[in-house]
Parts: C-alpha cells; sequence; structure tokens
C-alpha cells in the first residue's frame, strides 16, 4: 500500500520526552507536599492526556482537593521548562524531511495540551510539520476519532491513502476508531509485548522502517 499522508503520535513516538514530563509532574507533586515518583513510573501513568497523568500521580486523584491545583502547577512547570531534555529520536529528523521531500502529508496528533503540542512541533520540527493538534476543550482527545479526522481535514485527505503511527495502546485503538492502518514504533514508552498483547499489527524497530513499510 502506498501511503500519501502520515499521521504522528507525538510523545514516545517523534519526541523523547518521558523525562521532562517527569519533573514537572514531580514538580507539582512536591509543591502539593505530595510523594514523587521515578521516571519509569512516570511513563506508565502517560498516554492519556495532561489530566490523566495527574490523576494518576496524585493520591485519590481527582477527588483529592489539590488535584486541580497540582495539575495547574503541571502546566505552567511544563510549558516554561519542556525542552529541557526533551530530543527527537534518532532517526526521526530524517524521516520527516524524506516524508516532506516526497511530498507526503504530515500531521501530528498528541494527547498532550495543545499550546505544548504546537510550542514543540514547531521548536523541534519546523515547516517539517504543519499540522499539529492538541488536547483543548474544543475537541475530543485519544481514543475518541476527533483528533485524526481534523488532521485529515486540515491535510485534505481521507482514510484510504493514510497512516498513522504511535507508540501505545491508545494509539491502536485511535486508529482502529478511524479505520486507519496504525504502526506501532518499538523506540517508545510501551514495550513490543505489550503492544502486541493490544492489538498492534505492524510494528517498527527504525524510523526508516516506516518508508520501507
Amino acid at each position: 500500500m502506498k501511503y500519501n499522508n502520515y499521521i504522528f503520535d507525538l510523545d514516545g513516538t517523534l519526541l523523547n520526552s518521558i523525562e521532562d514530563l517527569a519533573a514537572s509532574c514531580n514538580y507539582a507533586l512536591r509543591s502539593c507536599g505530595m510523594a514523587e515518583y521515578s521516571v519509569q513510573e512516570i511513563q506508565d501513568f502517560v498516554g492519556n492526556g495532561v489530566k490523566k497523568l495527574m490523576e494518576r500521580s496524585v493520591p485519590q486523584g481527582i477527588n483529592n482537593p489539590q488535584f486541580e491545583q497540582a495539575l495547574r502547577t503541571f502546566k505552567t512547570h511544563y510549558l516554561e521548562h519542556n525542552s529541557v531534555y526533551t530530543r527527537p529520536y534518532d532517526g526521526i529528523p530524517e524521516l520527516l524531511k524524506t516524508l516532506n521531500s516526497r511530498g507526503k502529508g504530515v500531521a501530528v496528533v498528541s494527547n498532550k495540551f495543545d499550546a505544548a503540542t504546537k510550542a514543540l512541533v514547531k521548536q523541534y520540527f519546523g515547516d517539517d510539520i504543519k499540522v499539529a493538534i492538541g488536547e483543548s476543550a474544543h475537541i475530543s482527545k485519544k481514543p475518541a476519532p476527533d483528533m485524526l479526522l481534523e488532521a485529515m481535514r486540515q491535510l485534505d485527505c481521507n482514510a484510504d491513502d493514510t497512516v498513522y503511527i504511535g507508540d501505545s495502546d491508545v494509539d491502536i485503538i485511535t486508529a482502529k476508531n478511524c479505520a486507519l492502518p496504525c504502526i506501532s514504533v518499538l523506540w517508545g514508552f510501551k514495550s513490543r509485548s505489550f503492544l502486541i498483547e493490544h492489538g498492534a499489527t505492524v510494528l517498527v524497530s527504525h524510523p526508516k522502517d516506516i518508508i520501507d513499510f
């Protein structure tokens, strides 16, 4: 199958951002007098957006009276410190330039809040990604199909020649909800066994494999 449009997840797919996510999460927890977590533990919490990350991190979740304070603190801190350790995975910049040179449509959809999504995509990928959509009050987050559908609208394409690439079970479900094929990457936040257990059928070990596929 020849694809003309490639829609990517962001965290764990294009960007290795877990250390900055963990730092902001722990800063918010610490500021509220709560216990902190290891980077690995926080990695297991991500994938469903910032609110869910904090819900999983804060004791008693949304029922904790300090939950909203912790969430606000995380967002403020992360917007100011989201590129201390964050970097594109090896081979990603080259992949995006190859796709652009071949005239492919390229977009990002992320459960990261919209301001951070757009800022990070612009900072690290510039004009190689022209469509970037993050979580906001105006669009349902993944695994709802809305973000992918909006990305396809902005790319002026449909499911017939579009593929979605991600690193999590949320991405697999999201692609299914849009009737899109899904490529699952093995350099992200979830293991091969986890991805297969959650329905992955195509797995790649390096960004260049996406071109080959």
